[in-house]
């Protein structure tokens, strides 16, 4: 692993880490940006045996040396705490993990809900501004703007480092599972560079483990939990041997993790039994279905989408179930409902749009919406599949045009 591997996989723990010791995220990182700064610098020949601990204990000293530069009260009495608690103070709280501490904490209801998602990712996942502001479809400045706000808001308000006891637990847990789910998901498909980040799914999947001990009764955390294991059960078929992109449909299912997918599908059934599933179960319904047997059952997805698209009516949510429409009622019907959505900047939309197109023969039209699609993705795994097909389709329409002779 080198330094940007480390980065990835330590960045959101030492920040964690360092919120405990220091009580200010500002703070704690703006020195974990420091201790990996030096890192650059010391870690030219080899890695240390502990990178994370190493981050943690730079970090700490150089926050350290900070405060001693500043001259007011607060400061020094922040110094004399840190000069007198060790590196690594006991944990408190109803769980030992800083991190999901953390969610919690950026969860405040005191923050906006982008602002509560934006610092968590940023955080936790380390994601950059353009990477969290991709994931919603808004400005880079509109996100950037959130997080300073919601760092001062914490910073001001004495928002307390720590899980919520059980009477404030329902008012973040909403935030809180939509962030899990969008670590997970930047994963899962990165929104720049490789397709995959396996260090966020892991540490999502982790996370959502954590969570389901401390609430076992919550259907939604049980939900979530069984959609961000079906998902990740299908990870190692989703790219192929030259790193390409490999579509559900033409996955190696014997591929799939099957201890993954039975406990998936196990929760799924627990989860069920309430009335009313919230999203996650249904999401978590849906990937129940395409890891049952040999194929999808794509007449039960649809049904599937049509109960969240009920709970949960948004633009994303249709395009996905028109997917499902494709292969219960044909290309035709799926496009007239894409056609009628509206996400700029998204590229699945003209990606899916490309798909449809092709399978009824409007062939400029599909390359069209294909080169559309490419101009708005980032991630160059998804880049490259997406070129692929556009090339694949546009040659098949030069062939047709310009028959062979025969003799």
């Amino acid at each position: 692993m080198d330094l940007d591997g480390v980065y990835r996989t330590e960045y959101g723990r030492c920040v964690a880490t360092l919120t405990r010791v220091l009580g200010d995220i500002g703070l704690a990182e703006e020195a974990v940006q420091d201790a990996f700064a030096v890192a650059a610098d010391k870690w030219r020949e080899a890695l240390p045996p502990n990178p994370g601990g190493w981050i943690v204990t730079t970090a700490r000293n150089r926050a350290i040396d900070r405060l001693r530069r500043e001259s007011t009260r607060e400061a020094r009495h922040a110094q004399a705490l840190l000069l007198h608690q060790p590196a690594e103070p006991a944990e408190v709280g109803p769980v030992r993990d800083d991190q999901l501490r953390m969610i919690f904490t950026c969860c405040h209801p005191a923050l906006s809900p982008l602002a509560r998602t934006a610092l968590t990712l940023r955080l936790l996942g380390g994601l950059e501004v353009t990477e969290i502001a991709r994931a919603y479809l808004v400005p880079d400045t509109t996100v950037a703007q959130r997080i300073v706000r919601a760092k001062k808001k914490i910073r001001d308000a004495g928002i307390p480092f720590r899980v919520p006891g059980p009477a404030e637990l329902p008012d973040r847990l909403t935030s809180v599972l939509a962030v899990l789910y969008l670590i997970f998901n930047e994963g899962y498909t990165s929104t720049s560079g490789e397709l995959l980040r396996t260090d966020l799914c892991l540490e999502a999947v982790r996370l959502a483990r954590e969570l389901a001990e401390l609430m076992p009764g919550e259907p939604e955390v049980l939900g979530l939990l069984a959609l961000l294991l079906l998902i990740e059960a299908r990870r190692p078929a989703r790219v192929g041997p030259s790193g390409e992109l490999v579509p559900l449909a033409e996955q190696d299912r014997s591929s799939w993790n099957r201890e993954l997918i039975a406990e998936g599908h196990e929760l799924v059934r627990r989860c069920l039994r309430r009335d009313q599933p919230g999203p996650y179960q249904l999401q978590a319904a849906i990937n129940a279905v395409h890891t049952d047997g040999p194929a999808t059952d794509w007449k039960q997805v649809l049904a599937l989408y049509d109960q969240l698209l009920r709970h949960t009516p948004t633009p994303v949510v249709a395009l996905n179930r028109a997917v499902a429409v494709a292969e219960v009622h044909g290309p035709a019907a799926a496009l007239a409902a894409v056609d009628e959505l509206d996400l700029p900047g998204y590229h699945l939309l003209p990606a899916t749009r490309a798909d449809l197109l092709a399978r009824l023969g409007r062939t400029a039209e599909a390359v069209a919406a294909y080169d559309e699609a490419i101009t708005l993705t980032a991630n160059d795994t998804e880049r490259a599949f997406l070129e692929t097909r556009r090339t694949r389709l546009a040659q098949e329409a030069t062939d047709e045009s310009h028959p062979r002779r025969t003799t």
